[in-house]
Formats: C-alpha cells, sequence, structure tokens
C-alpha cells in the first residue's frame, strides 16, 4: 500500500517516510501543498498523511479540495496545532483523524491503520483471489498445494492486481502505484515484471492469467480455457 506525505519540513518528512515504511507501506513525500493536492488527486495513494502549515496550498484547503470532488482518500491530519478549534475544523472538512505534534512512531502507525480500516482498505495477512492465496508477510504467492517465492516489486504488482481485479489497470497506473512518481524507471519495467508473474503463474498451475488490452491495460482473471 502506497501513503502519501505531505510536510514541508524535510527532516520531519524524511523520518514519517522511514516510519511509515518500515510498517510495511510505500511512502512517497511532497514538500508543497499544491503539488501535495495533486498527487493526493492521482488516484495511486491508499492514504494521506497530511500537516496543516503548507507553502501553496495548506492542509485545510487540500482537504477541503478532496472532500469537495468526494476524493474519499483516507486523510490522517499531522500537526503542531493543538486547539480544540483546529481539531474541531480538520475533522469537519472531512479529516478521518487527527494527530498532534510531537508524537510517538507506534502512534502514528496505529493512527494510520485507524484510517486505512475505515475505509476497508488495511493490508491483509492474506489475499484471495480465484485459486491464489497471496502472504504478504511472507512474499509467498501459493495456489493449492504449490508455492512461490515473489520479489519484493513482484509481491506489490500482485498485491495491486488482486485488489483490482474488477477492472483493467493502465500501465501508467501500475507504474506509480509500484514504482511512484520519483523512480527512475519506464513502462519496460511493467512489461518485465508482469512477464515474471506470468511465468510463477504457469509454475502454480494457476488457473488465474494475466490478461492485456492494447491501450487499455492488464488485469488479473480467470482463464477461459
Amino acid at each position: 500500500m502506497r501513503i502519501l506525505i505531505i510536510e514541508d519540513e524535510k527532516r520531519l518528512a524524511a523520518t514519517i517516510a522511514d516510519i511509515v515504511s518500515s510498517a510495511g507501506y510505500q511512502a512517497d513525500v511532497s514538500l508543497d501543498g499544491e503539488e501535495g493536492y495533486q498527487f493526493a488527486l492521482s488516484g495511486i495513494y491508499d492514504a494521506v498523511i497530511l500537516d496543516v502549515m503548507l507553502p501553496g496550498m495548506n492542509g485545510y484547503q487540500i482537504l477541503s479540495g478532496l472532500r469537495g470532488r468526494r476524493e474519499s482518500i483516507p486523510v490522517l491530519m499531522l500537526t503542531a496545532r493543538a486547539e480544540l478549534e483546529e481539531k474541531v475544523k480538520g475533522l469537519d472538512l472531512g479529516a478521518d483523524y487527527y494527530l498532534t505534534k510531537p508524537f510517538e512512531n507506534k502512534e502514528l502507525i496505529a493512527c494510520l491503520r485507524a484510517v486505512l480500516r475505515r475505509q476497508g482498505t488495511m493490508m491483509p495477512e492474506v489475499l484471495e483471489y480465484g485459486d491464489l492465496c497471496l502472504t504478504p508477510g511472507i512474499c509467498e504467492l501459493r495456489c493449492g498445494g504449490n508455492a512461490v517465492s515473489l520479489s519484493a516489486k513482484e509481491l506489490e504488482l500482485m498485491q495491486v492486481l488482486m485488489r483490482n481485479s474488477k477492472c483493467y489497470l493502465a500501465k501508467e497506473m501500475l507504474l506509480l502505484k509500484v514504482w511512484g512518481y520519483e523512480a527512475d524507471i519506464n513502462d519496460n519495467n511493467v512489461e518485465a515484471y508482469i512477464s515474471f508473474l506470468r511465468k510463477k503463474l504457469q509454475l502454480l498451475k494457476s488457473r488465474m492469467q494475466i490478461n492485456v488490452i492494447r491501450k487499455v491495460g492488464y488485469r488479473l482473471e480467470e482463464s477461459s480455457s
């Protein structure tokens, strides 16, 4: 799961990213309000950790913009403003949780898990689809009595495909979901890892396959044969 951190203090942003990453999530950082707002609208993130005082757009403006566009992405506001009026304002605008600085690492992750749980987007211990069973904690994909190990990127890609099995995912969306905005990679990376996963599905003798529609995207679905 990919978390967006919108925080203009570089050291704090890096610290939050380390905390989030250590809990098993992917973390991207934006140091500017307007940029962060555009990132939050991209559809590739599962939650946002949002500061209030930001250049460009402040946290309240970002939150108001998201909710005004009916974006339901979970938002955890993280700020030094501890006054009751500030908390009420953030919650009324649509924040899922309001955590004040300073904070404990475990508290931050617990709050993040809480807002993800409210949206039904918690990272499950096991993902199942068709005849496949994916266990992220041990990077294992299983079909019946057969099992294969997945690399970190194979795991992330398979999770995205299994969690979005009702629709085709464009190559660009997979690129952003798995590698993020800052990665120095191209479309060939997606094609390569799709190929790796297809070979492992064959090894597992699974009925599931990764289909592609040109200029539309990829989808995990059961073979018709």
